[in-house]
């Protein structure tokens, strides 16, 4: 069986690298919480940068932070479904 990362390259090879690390911190520092846990009234910090629409590999849609938003871990495992 193949692990995830096997399959579609490690996470640098899907453009995680120190650029994204710096772009999450400052992005996790303005927006601290997470917006699904927010949206029904709850405050979690937020410790994940999710894709709102995946970017497959498109560096634009990577970049572009109208489509990031924070996320807990377990609203952002629900979401992408490795949480079940």
């Amino acid at each position: 069986m193949y692990s995830d990362d096997r399959m579609r390259g490690g996470a640098s090879a899907r453009g995680y690298d120190a650029r994204w690390r710096e772009a999450r911190a400052l992005f996790l520092k303005q927006h601290p919480l997470c917006a699904f846990c927010q949206a029904e009234g709850k405050i979690v910090p937020a410790t994940v940068v999710d894709h709102i629409i995946p970017h497959r590999g498109d560096q634009r849609l990577f970049w572009d932070q109208t489509n990031w938003e924070s996320l807990c871990k377990e609203c952002h495992d629900k979401k992408t479904g490795s949480g079940l």
